[in-house]
């Protein structure tokens, strides 16, 4: 995979899943603008790690559940490398309730992150690609989108909705050489699963074919391959990255 000469924009790339990505893509070539909000020092740390490549790289806090935001993180992007090739819908954010405990709250601001943004993301690069006849749309959903899961009701819905909103975008933008897949993680091992307790971690190992949870990097290998010429005749699917749970 060679994704030189390539510009991406990661959302929610600060730490994590998006972190992992961020990172793999400028070591398979690409220019790549991180993204998130709050404080700037994440951010910022994973744009040095992308220079210390010999990258190049822009780090950009915004809001991208917010129209304002994500303009200002666009313009960022082309003002200052002239184009965009690749987008990855990663932000992403849970507030996990029972539904009948589930306030509106609670169910605005996880669609807002986790769903809206990733439209309003790609309504505002597609005009890009579309003049380029060349993009990579790549969104992060989740196996929970498919299987649903017991106090996740707002996240289950908005994990789902990315993937009906991929499968309407690379049925609109296909003949305009542009592709839309989404990635479905199964349990990754991150800060937020760290903080559960190791008996209940190893109830989810057992869980899953392959005896372990998966890795950011794992989710990210994935992502480059999406964004990727050898890619290039896939689209409208949904690639889990879940050890096998979700299948088996």
């Amino acid at each position: 995979m060679d994704l030189s000469n390539r510009v991406a924009i990661v959302t929610g790339s600060g730490r994590g899943i998006g972190r992992a990505i961020a990172l793999k893509l400028a070591e398979v070539g690409a220019t790549v603008v991180v993204n998130d909000v709050g404080e700037p020092e994440p951010l910022e740390s994973v744009a040095g790690e992308i220079r210390a490549m010999n990258r190049q790289s822009l780090a950009v806090i915004a809001d991208v559940s917010s129209s304002t935001g994500v303009a200002s993180l666009v313009d960022k992007t082309i003002d200052t490398y002239g184009r965009v090739d690749i987008l990855v819908n990663n932000a992403g954010i849970t507030r996990d309730r029972l539904l009948v405990r589930m306030s509106d709250e609670d169910w605005d601001t996880v669609l807002n992150v986790d769903l809206k943004s990733a439209f309003i993301c790609t309504r505002a690069v597609l005009s890009h690609m579309v003049k380029q006849r060349w993009g990579r749309i790549i969104s992060i959903s989740s196996v929970v989108g498919e299987t649903g899961n017991p106090g996740q009701a707002n996240y289950a819905a908005a994990k789902a909705g990315i993937i009906g909103l991929t499968c309407s975008i690379a049925k609109e933008v296909g003949s305009r050489g542009i592709t839309a897949n989404a990635i479905a993680p199964g349990f990754i091992d991150t800060e937020m699963t760290q903080q559960l307790k190791e008996e209940y971690r190893q109830e989810l190992r057992q869980r899953i074919p392959l005896g372990r949870l998966g890795s950011p990097r794992d989710v990210a290998e994935a992502v480059a391959f999406l964004a990727s010429e050898e890619a290039g005749y896939i689209t409208g699917q949904v690639l889990r990255v879940d050890g096998g749970m979700a299948g088996a």
